[in-house]
């Protein structure tokens, strides 16, 4: 029996809400506060997308949460994608005067000078990443004997369903040629999670359902308050139970079925108790759905075109579809929907003003 632990929070009382859960979830006993401990944000897109991005007072309760249950040596790290800009991401998103208040060092995997990209033999049998990656599996050397708190939103996702813990190692762990593994999405995230158990001191997960996000993200989306966050130490666990809140059986979700067979956490809600709020009346509703990059993804990674997918992704070919996907996030998505949405929820709704109330 695993447990996740949840609460119903709101824009006044979010940040003990945060310190409280994380103390509920019994977060020093999950991880060692003699070590040092990465949090590993979320940023699916550089806008400031509520929903499909870490919030930053996610982020902050978090850090406060840990600190008052003695963590001292906290460090945030984070990746860049093909299509995502890191930089842009922590300011628009406003990270940068959280981590600076708290005084929490960030370092980028993609720099030399942070941490280097190191060959890895994993103990456990591989289900995909050793035949997706025959030159070896590389991660960073600086996640090893390290704990980590992942930092995702309740989200869906076009190639998973859902998003969450599991898929927050996704970038963390893997070099930008990450794109390589999405035919196999699911077995490459239970993969993940095996090498994660092998090299971290400790795995924890404070996820973000105050706005949650419908629709085929991991960007384009719908944000919908929900007033929810959720906590615990079994990343397939609280996988399941954000799924299950939004509407889906998490264990018709290959990636939460097969580590749940695995033996690498539960992933049947009927094994789960969650501790906190009473969920058991909750559906959001949420559908994927498909929008025209995604739609081309799908074929190319799980359609009739998967057979050419070498000669598209892994050749300069892939550099059109990284600009195609790009360009339509960027300049279409965004400036169309994205930013009215955003824009609705500054002007109508509570999460959206707490946002506002973050300096740049």
């Amino acid at each position: 029996m695993s447990r996740v632990y949840v609460l119903k929070t709101n824009p006044e009382t979010v940040l003990d809400d945060y310190a409280r859960l994380l103390k509920m979830a019994g977060v020093s006993h999950s991880l060692d506060p003699g070590r040092t401990t990465i949090l590993k944000d979320n940023i699916s897109w550089h806008f400031p997308c509520l929903g499909a991005n870490t919030t930053p007072w996610q982020l902050e309760g978090v850090i406060k949460g840990l600190r008052e249950q003695g963590f001292s040596r906290i460090t945030c790290v984070r990746n860049k994608t093909v299509v995502t800009n890191p930089f842009k991401g922590e300011k628009l998103n406003k990270y940068q005067p959280v981590l600076q208040k708290y005084g929490i060092p960030v370092l980028y995997n993609f720099r030399d000078a942070d941490m280097k990209w190191v060959r890895y033999e994993p103990k456990g049998e591989m289900l995909a990443l050793d035949r997706i990656f025959p030159e070896g599996i590389f991660i960073p050397d600086y996640f090893m004997g390290k704990n980590i708190v992942h930092l995702p939103t309740v989200k869906c996702h076009v190639y998973t369903t859902t998003t969450g813990a599991m898929k927050n190692a996704f970038g963390g762990l893997l070099n930008t040629k990450r794109y390589y593994a999405h035919s196999d999405i699911h077995k490459a995230l239970v993969d993940l999670l095996m090498i994660q158990q092998e090299i971290h001191s400790g795995i924890f997960a404070v996820m973000d359902g105050t706005v949650c996000g419908s629709g085929s993200g991991p960007r384009t989306m719908t944000p919908v308050e929900k007033d929810y966050i959720l906590a615990g130490d079994d990343q397939v666990a609280i996988d399941a139970i954000a799924a299950k809140m939004m509407g889906f059986d998490p264990m018709t979700i290959p990636y939460i079925r097969m580590a749940h067979e695995r033996g690498l956490g539960v992933g049947a809600p009927k094994n789960i108790e969650v501790i906190g709020a009473d969920i058991r009346g909750v559906n959001f509703g949420f559908r994927v759905g498909v929008n025209p990059a995604s739609g081309v993804g799908r074929l190319l990674w799980f359609g009739p075109l998967r057979r050419l997918q070498h000669i598209f992704f892994h050749t300069p070919l892939v550099y059109l579809f990284i600009l195609g996907s790009f360009l339509y996030h960027d300049y279409f998505w965004w400036p169309v929907k994205g930013r009215k949405r955003m824009e609705h929820l500054r002007t109508q709704g509570r999460w959206g003003k707490l946002f506002e109330d973050y300096s740049e």
